[in-house]
């Protein structure tokens, strides 16, 4: 798979990986303990020159794609899946931003991104829209030269940390709800309230928390195109972004799985015989097909993501499925891990049973596994995905 990447992407990745054993990987454990955001990692990151990837040539950003995109979440989603969600995040809003800045909005967002001085992140997800985050209840009202902006946002990763967020609203003046439109939200806006902190049952460093705007005032500058011309850039941008960071974070956590397993089969050993479990050749199979596992998953991404930033017409599917197989394959590999690994994997916070938790968020998370098979059968078929 390594010669799939150009000589430049290999030396970003060989950059992540640096960044992710040196400063990452060592806290990954107290990371997840105390549910802690996790800022070294952040900060390790843009220090690296990492936070422009997807950020324009043009401000200084590496003018990475999807694949680039897949490549570092599985990178740091090995080291410490928190952190790859998390970074993947700011990624992902840097795209959003960049397919239709503004030269004033370069000025203000893009160029810091790419200059490291500068987190954003996406807030799309809303309660009552459950999975269908193209249909925002969030109202927009413009008011002069802003915009008043009013409704709650849930499960908003690097939520309090990040200096900006990407928020969807309806239209302004709309009534019935089917538009969709995309602003930048300052994290010092006027109107602005935080939920409680996160506590999840895995990915705990995200900060994944509820975000309320009561009246928030954002500058008409702000808005990312024209109000409610939009719902294609969900498929087009935001949904193809946050697929492929989820992508890879979710096979990270599985090639750990496999790394961590592989590593207690060749030290562990009987006692009365002193051969290790590697010998076993039950074993060996089971192991086998661990491995087997994430590599046809890392080629069903690596596949996707480099037909994406082509703009091949045949993308679609490649990419509406890689995030669904990606999380079948974290769960089903930390779970055999898990049961491979005997009692010594059940003992408090183990590194496989942290992976596990981490692993079972990627069904959840919208767009769900069910909704993006339903969306890439839909594909295949040549229907409308909606």
């Amino acid at each position: 798979m390594e010669d799939l990447l150009s000589p430049e992407l290999r030396a970003l990745s060989k950059r992540v990986e640096d960044v992710s054993a040196r400063d990452i990987a060592p806290h990954a454990e107290a990371v997840d303990r105390d549910a802690a955001w996790p800022e070294h990692s952040m900060r390790a990151l843009l220090k690296a020159g990492l936070g422009g990837l997807q950020a324009p040539r043009a401000v200084g950003g590496h003018g990475q794609g999807l694949f680039a995109l897949g490549v570092a979440t599985e990178v740091i989603g090995r080291a410490c899946p928190s952190s790859a969600l998390c970074f993947g995040m700011h990624c992902v809003g840097t795209a959003v931003i960049a397919a239709k800045a503004t030269a004033d909005q370069q000025h203000r967002y893009l160029r810091p991104i790419a200059e490291g001085r500068h987190v954003t992140t996406l807030a799309l997800s809303e309660s009552g829209a459950g999975v269908h985050l193209y249909l925002p209840a969030t109202k927009l009202v413009l008011d002069g030269a802003h915009y008043r902006v009013d409704g709650a946002k849930q499960f908003v990763t690097n939520g309090g940390h990040a200096d900006s967020y990407v928020v969807s609203t309806q239209a302004s003046g709309q009534v019935d709800g089917g538009d969709f439109s995309l602003l930048i939200v300052d994290k010092e806006a006027p109107g602005l309230a935080w939920q409680g902190p996160w506590r999840g049952f895995g990915m705990r460093g995200n900060s994944s928390r509820g975000l309320v705007l009561q009246g928030a005032r954002v500058p008409r500058d702000n808005l990312l195109g024209e109000e409610g011309d939009q719902v294609w850039y969900v498929f087009e941008v935001v949904v193809p972004y946050f697929l492929m960071a989820m992508a890879g974070t979710y096979l990270g956590i599985a090639s750990a799985a496999v790394q961590a397993i592989g590593e207690h089969l060749r030290t562990r050993r009987y006692e009365h015989s002193g051969e290790s479990l590697r010998h076993v050749q039950l074993l060996q199979h089971r192991y086998a097909e661990l491995w087997m596992d994430v590599e046809k998953t890392r080629a069903l991404i690596y596949t996707a993501g480099r037909l994406g930033d082509l703009g091949d017409p045949s993308a679609l599917p490649y990419v509406l499925s890689c995030k669904a197989q990606a999380g079948e394959t974290a769960v089903r590999v930390t779970n055999e891990a898990m049961t491979l690994a005997g009692g010594t994997a059940y003992r408090e916070n183990s590194l496989l049973a942290r992976l596990l938790r981490d692993a079972r968020a990627s069904h959840v998370m919208s767009p769900t596994t069910d909704m993006l098979k339903t969306w890439t059968g839909r594909a295949l078929l040549g229907l409308p995905i909606l």
